[in-house]
């Protein structure tokens, strides 16, 4: 193709972003945009900038005009499935759902079933995979930094959930649960890392500080704004997640590290840092990261963008997505067993949540 025509259901917060990042790429093109909520639709529009008759309410209208080779899901987390199942009717039409695939393990499963056999790209968006201080720590790990893989730590120490239309991300039952809306991304990283598959879970956390005196139709909300994760892998790696949402006074928002029997890598965003340590020298060396393949920065540090440029290599490749909805069903997965482990007061086996 000459050029990558798009469409992007919600044009919210991030379906802006991804119109950005869009726009930033040579050989792609967002056409038409849909979502229900007029001002939403008016920033879309603004943003492609695209005529009148490409603005659409409703996302089946969207889709049935035609237009696209490609579509960016973008919709409340709670819509993926229905939208999802939709999108997917029209099997040669390619398509990239952002993170969480689904609220729930069954909203997974329920998208992964209308996905099968499908003839377009369908593409997991979880762009943390893509920064590039968390891809160049991948990289070393891969490369032996490490040794043999033992432990995996990640924090997020970062400000609360920002406002979105409707309100709709102040409530467990709309956004899975913030393990689930926010921390896929981290469940992601530790599979991605471990390369084994996670088998049992530990949580612990609250709501302490955030939105506690919010009320919405008399509701509070029940967001989690804290909570220490434990991970256990089948090949015997340990995972730990370590999340604050009312920790703006930060000077990284994620931190990471990797450490095995011969070394340790640490990365660190947006600081754009990444350490490496060797045991047997007793050294520490810091280096920079470089992102200079990055054409559009936005919100995440360029990773969005350099997922864009690789969905559309697959596109013209006709080749398999690089980050699966088989990957995002194991983050949500990972998400609803510290949700349950924390209700619960106990350990939770893998086994419990995906049956």
């Amino acid at each position: 193709m000459d050029e990558i025509r798009y469409g992007v259901i919600g044009t919210g917060m991030m379906g802006l972003e991804h119109i950005n990042n869009v726009n930033a790429i040579d050989g792609a093109r967002v056409v038409a945009i849909s979502d229900p909520d007029p001002q939403s639709r008016k920033f879309g529009k603004n943003t492609a900038r695209i005529e009148d008759d490409m603005v659409f309410e409703d996302h089946r209208d969207l889709l049935a005009a035609d237009v696209c080779d490609a579509v960016v899901l973008v919709s409340p987390n709670h819509t993926h499935a229905d939208i999802m199942e939709d999108i997917l009717a029209y099997e040669s039409l390619h398509v990239m759902v952002e993170k969480p695939l689904g609220t729930t393990v069954s909203e997974c499963r329920r998208i992964l079933e209308a996905a099968e056999g499908h003839q377009g790209v369908v593409w997991m968006g979880l762009e943390y995979r893509y920064k590039p201080p968390i891809d160049a720590l991948i990289h070393e790990v891969r490369s032996g930094a490490v040794g043999n893989i033992k432990m995996i730590f990640i924090r997020e120490h970062r400000f609360p959930f920002l406002p979105k239309v409707g309100d709709w991300n102040r409530f467990n039952r709309f956004t899975g649960g913030t393990l689930v809306e926010k921390c896929c991304h981290f469940f992601d990283l530790m599979t991605l890392i471990a390369e084994s598959k996670p088998v049992r879970v530990y949580g612990s956390g609250a709501q302490d500080v955030n939105h506690l005196e919010e009320r919405y139709d008399g509701e509070v909300p029940d967001l989690l704004d804290n909570a220490f994760v434990t991970v256990d892998f089948e090949n015997g790696i340990r995972a730990m997640l370590d999340l604050c949402m009312f920790a703006e006074g930060s000077r990284n928002e994620q931190e990471l590290a990797v450490t095995g029997d011969v070394g340790k890598v640490e990365s660190f965003v947006p600081e754009a840092v990444m350490r490496l340590g060797r045991r047997a020298e007793r050294t520490v060396v810091e280096q920079p990261v470089s992102d200079e393949h990055v054409a559009y920065r936005g919100l995440h540090e360029g990773a969005s963008y350099l997922e864009h440029v690789d969905f559309i290599e697959a596109i013209r490749n006709g080749t398999p997505p690089k980050v699966t909805l088989e990957d995002g069903l194991m983050a949500v997965a990972v998400g609803e067993a510290g949700h349950r482990s924390i209700e619960e007061g106990r350990p939770v086996m893998m086994s419990e949540v995906l049956g």
